[in-house]
This record gives structure tokens, C-alpha cells and sequence, in this order.
């Protein structure tokens, strides 16, 4: 059982809908144990949430506890300063006890460095544990802003989940035209659209590594490997499109040891750590007790996460990598030299 604070990191491009989105999450019931930071530069301010909020209580520094038991945080200094912030003042019950935390990200955020820096900070990876990305999309919109700008096309490839926002003024040819696309970027993203923000938070929180009941770890839904039945009509499974975005799944070999296959990852990431937007695995190696879960983001590698009490039928070892114009050639072959 992992102890650690789930986050879920949510991100989207100017304009898609996050702030729609957060006010809806900050309201539901089901969300009354959770924290949320909130970037006071992005285009959602915490005045701006807590305008729809009917009543809320400063109980910390910049820090307010909203009527549906949420607390609500701005980020004016570093993200990783306000994360230890959160910890300690839960810890010492300065603040109500929460167990997950939402980051909300600015419109023009490549999620990629924010996830690394957190992986890279001990303290905050000793008390939070990644959960989810979920990204935003304008459903009118998107198709254009992930051609034009290399963060929305960034934040899609990356995601876990991917919302349809503005469906209800979308048409149904920009919805499909859409879907394509993002199932194309990004085929192991769950897509779910969506209107006004409404959404059940069980579809965005508690959706990683481990289920939302009894914290087990349930690895083949987080990596989501695509497969040929997830493809559009026409497309082969894991190949590298128009856009530069590449999604493939190498399956390693046995019999496998990790202190052989970790620093051949940390090589990795050295090597192709710019082109490398996100490393996912399950990893059943002879010198550990239990199946490891591996993540890696650009230049940082994440410590890997023991599935003690999990195990799966046929024992395969198997890394998801999404780059941007990475070799996938060289990848592989730095892998299978394990």
C-alpha cells in the first residue's frame, strides 16, 4: 500500500476550460478531502475560483478552506515550496487533513519540467506520489492550437486523460476530427467529453497506478499500452506521425535483473532526455520481491514504485515511451542491450 498524497497534475491550453472545470470539481462532495494549488499568474487566479464559491474562511497563508471541505491554496512562490507548505501544515493540523492534491497549471505549461522537478525533490517524492495527467481541450479549438503551438501538442501527448471541453458549441465533425487527432498523439490517453466542466471526479482523480478503493496497484490501466483495436481506421499502433510524436512499447527480455536495467535507464534519459516527454513500465525483475513500476520525464528518472501484492499471469516486462522526434531505433536498442 502506497501511503503518499496522490496528485493530479491538470494542465490545458489558453482558454480550454480549466477554470470551468476547477470551480465544478471544487463544489462536488467528492472532492471535500482534497487541496488544490492554483498558479496565481495563470488566467484562473484564486479570486477568480472563489468568486463562484459561496462561502470559504482564511485559515492559512494564502490558503482558504471552501465550504465543500476543499482547501484551496494559490501558488505565489515555487510549486515545490507550497507542496512541502501543504505537508507540514497538515502535518501539524494548522490546516484540515487532505488526501490528494490538485495542481492546476497555466495555459502556456510544458508539463514535462514541472513533472521532473517534483520527481527530483526528496522531500516531495517521499510524501506525494503522481497520480494522473489530465489535460483540457477545446473541442472548437484544438485541432488548431495543437498545430500551432508545441505546448497544447505537449500537454496531449503526455495526458492520462484527455476532456473534450465545449462540446455543446462544437460541431460533430470537429468533435470527431478531434478525437482522431488526440488518438493518434496520444492512443494510451482515456478521452471523456465534457460540457460546463461537468464531470463524475472519479474519472480524472484516482485513475493512475492505483485504484481509488484499496490503494491496489492496477498497472494495466495506468500504462495503458495502445493497441491496434485503439487506433483510428488506417493508422498502425505505436508509429510516429506528421507532428514529430512518437508512442511505442517495448517489451524487454528475459530473465531481467534491475541493477542491470537501471542504469541503462538513467542513460536514457541523459541521452534522449529532451525528446523524451514520458517513460512508463512494468518492470518483473530476479533481484526484486515484487513487480516495479518505473516513470521517467525528460532528463529525471523517478524512483520506482514496489506492486507488493500484485502480480500478473504471464510475468512481461514492458516500457511505454512517448517522445518528440525521438529515435526510435536508438531507444530500443539502448533497452534491449539490458
Amino acid at each position: 500500500m502506497d501511503k503518499r498524497i496522490p496528485v493530479t497534475l491538470l494542465t490545458g491550453f489558453l482558454g480550454s476550460g480549466k477554470t470551468t472545470l476547477l470551480n465544478q470539481l471544487l463544489s462536488d462532495p467528492k472532492m471535500h478531502d482534497s487541496a488544490v494549488i492554483i498558479n496565481e499568474l495563470g488566467e484562473t487566479g484564486l479570486d477568480h475560483i472563489l468568486a463562484t464559491q459561496v462561502e470559504s474562511e482564511h485559515i492559512a497563508d494564502n490558503t482558504v478552506l471552501l465550504n465543500s471541505g476543499c482547501i484551496c491554496c494559490s501558488l505565489k512562490n515555487e510549486l515545490a515550496d507550497t507542496m512541502r507548505d501543504l505537508f507540514f501544515k497538515r502535518a501539524l493540523q494548522a490546516i484540515p487533513q487532505f488526501n490528494r492534491l490538485v495542481i492546476e497549471t497555466t495555459g502556456m505549461a510544458d508539463p514535462g519540467p514541472i513533472l521532473g522537478n517534483l520527481m527530483n525533490e526528496p522531500v516531495i517524492e517521499s510524501t506525494f506520489r503522481l497520480d494522473a495527467v489530465v489535460v483540457t481541450i477545446d473541442s472548437v479549438y484544438g485541432l488548431k492550437q495543437l498545430q500551432d503551438n508545441i505546448e497544447a501538442l505537449k500537454q496531449a501527448a503526455v495526458a492520462d486523460v484527455l476532456l473534450l471541453t465545449k462540446t455543446d458549441i462544437a460541431n460533430s465533425d470537429e468533435i470527431k476530427a478531434l478525437q482522431e487527432k488526440l488518438a493518434e498523439i496520444n492512443p494510451g490517453a482515456s478521452q471523456h467529453l465534457i460540457q460546463h466542466g461537468e464531470i463524475d471526479p472519479d474519472s480524472i482523480v484516482d485513475v493512475g497506478l492505483f485504484d481509488p478503493t484499496g490503494k491496489t496497484a492496477t498497472p494495466q490501466r495506468w500504462l495503458r499500452t495502445p493497441s491496434k483495436a485503439s487506433q483510428p481506421k488506417g493508422m498502425l499502433p505505436q508509429a510516429a506521425h506528421q507532428d514529430g510524436i512518437t508512442s511505442f512499447t517495448v517489451t524487454m527480455p528475459k530473465p531481467l535483473n534491475w541493477r542491470d536495467l537501471k542504469p541503462v535507464i538513467l542513460k536514457l534519459c541523459q541521452t534522449h532526455g529532451s525528446k523524451l516527454l514520458r517513460l512508463k513500465g512494468i518492470i518483473h525483475a530476479e533481484d526484486q520481491p515484487a513487480p516495479l513500476a518505473i516513470h521517467a520525464v525528460h532528463f529525471t528518472p523517478y524512483p520506482p514504485t514496489l506492486l507488493e501484492g500484485w502480480d500478473e499471469d504471464e510475468a512481461m516486462s514492458r516500457i511505454v515511451i512517448i517522445g518528440k522526434d525521438i529515435d526510435e531505433s536508438e531507444v530500443r536498442k539502448a533497452l534491449m542491450q539490458v
